[in-house]
């Protein structure tokens, strides 16, 4: 008789740990999606991609036609030059006057001097005063003129180097590159079509890292935070898991309805909230596949 109890006693403990769940949430994983488009109008002269490729931030991997764009950025750069050319040297063009009052203003002290000495009338020194201040409001107005004509050359050169730099700009928009690390996941188009700015040329995502997408329910929040370790688990198919240490990187500060598709620890629970969790990808993972998580 004791050994039927104990039996039955066990087959009750096996029961109850067979009824229970080894998760608290479930979702599906997913990850960063970047969409590329063309920034500038012509004809894809290469798309060197296909689906699946791994491309790194910054690589290279396609290029719209430049030739347009390169004329006008050498167009813009004879007429930089143009107006630097036309820029007065100052100092050459002053120098004449400079002299004239240099000499004016020699006389001028000449018959100071000799006013004093009463060796010439003070008519002379009149005149010689009035020449100097003749070649000063001269020599005040060339440089006027000069640095007039200096400063609107030079805003014309800044403004011609600014559409330069526009045009170098889209140039380098011609330049498809990837924008992230990741993997390729659809292409949209082929080498030889005309792109527009807007058009999407491929959608490529970061797998290396995953995030699992659950829904918890109200009573579970206060067991879950920000920044907390929890415990991942691969859901194959077929009973088949694979486990991996995660982070809740973020919690919904808004409730909504359970999807249909997500299962919860309490399952008439109707508000459930959305907690994402990142999850280093060691190759296994995919996007869209289930996976269950233990807080």
């Amino acid at each position: 008789m004791r050994k039927i109890t104990i039996m039955a006693a066990c087959l009750a403990l096996l029961s109850c740990s067979r009824g229970k769940k080894e998760y608290d949430a479930t979702g599906m994983f997913e990850a960063t999606e970047v969409t590329v488009s063309a920034e500038q109008s012509g004809r894809l002269l290469s798309l060197s991609l296909t689906e699946g490729d791994s491309l790194t931030q910054g690589q290279q991997v396609g290029l719209v036609d430049t030739v347009q764009l390169s004329l006008r950025a050498l167009q813009l750069g004879a007429t930089r030059m143009s107006y630097a050319n036309q820029r007065p040297d100052i100092e050459k063009q002053i120098a004449s006057t400079r002299q004239e009052l240099q000499k004016a203003e020699m006389e001028q002290c000449r018959y100071e001097t000799l006013v004093k000495e009463n060796a010439a009338n003070q008519k002379q020194l009149d005149d010689a005063v009035s020449s100097v201040n003749v070649l000063r409001k001269q020599l005040e107005a060339q440089l006027s003129q000069l640095g007039n004509s200096t400063e609107s050359l030079n805003s014309q050169m800044s403004a011609t180097d600014i559409q330069r730099l526009e045009v170098l700009d889209q140039l380098a928009k011609c330049h498809i590159t990837a924008p992230i690390s990741g993997v390729v996941l659809d292409k949209y188009a082929e080498e030889g079509e005309y792109a527009v700015p807007g058009t999407p040329l491929f959608k490529m995502a970061d797998v290396g890292n995953m995030f699992l997408r659950a829904y918890v329910t109200t009573a579970q929040l206060a067991d879950v935070r920000v920044g907390q370790q929890v415990k991942v688990l691969a859901d194959y198919g077929g009973g088949d898991r694979r486990e991996y240490e995660g982070r809740v990187t973020w919690i919904a500060d808004r409730a909504e309805f359970t999807p249909k598709t997500i299962l919860t620890d309490d399952e008439r629970a109707d508000l459930v909230y959305a907690v994402k969790i990142a999850v280093r990808n060691d190759g296994y993972i995919k996007i869209g596949m289930y996976g269950e998580v233990k807080f």
